[in-house]
């Protein structure tokens, strides 16, 4: 190491002088590159069509209309499971008259859970 601490100057400055150029070759490669990477005019891919689900989704109206025909299946659903009281006897008498038969289908599932 030398004492002098602006001892690369001089080999900067010789640098700025013989600046590096590119090789006819390299130059040629690059062009031949950049011509086979360019679209041929007039042709343009197909556009990709949409999955399944998106055609659904699209049929049906959007996410918005999906959401609402969900949420009026679990509405549906879950007055089938848990019928409100005044629904039960009123529809069941208009229906089968006066005297009803009430089942409980899930009755015998208490006997299971005790075997186990």
């Amino acid at each position: 190491m030398t004492d002098d601490p602006d001892f690369l100057d001089d080999f900067f400055a010789a640098a700025r002088k013989t600046r590096p150029e590119p090789g006819a070759d390299l130059l040629a490669r690059v062009q031949a590159d950049a011509l086979a990477m360019q679209p041929v005019a007039g042709a343009r891919a197909a556009p990709a069509r949409p999955g399944l689900w998106a055609q659904i989704v699209a049929a049906l109206g959007g996410w918005p209309a999906v959401a609402g025909l969900a949420t009026a299946t679990v509405a549906g659903v879950w007055i089938g499971v848990a019928q409100p009281a005044g629904l039960a006897d009123s529809l069941s008498a208009v229906l089968y008259g006066s005297e009803t038969l009430s089942v409980d289908p899930i009755g015998a599932f208490d006997l299971v859970l005790l075997e186990g």
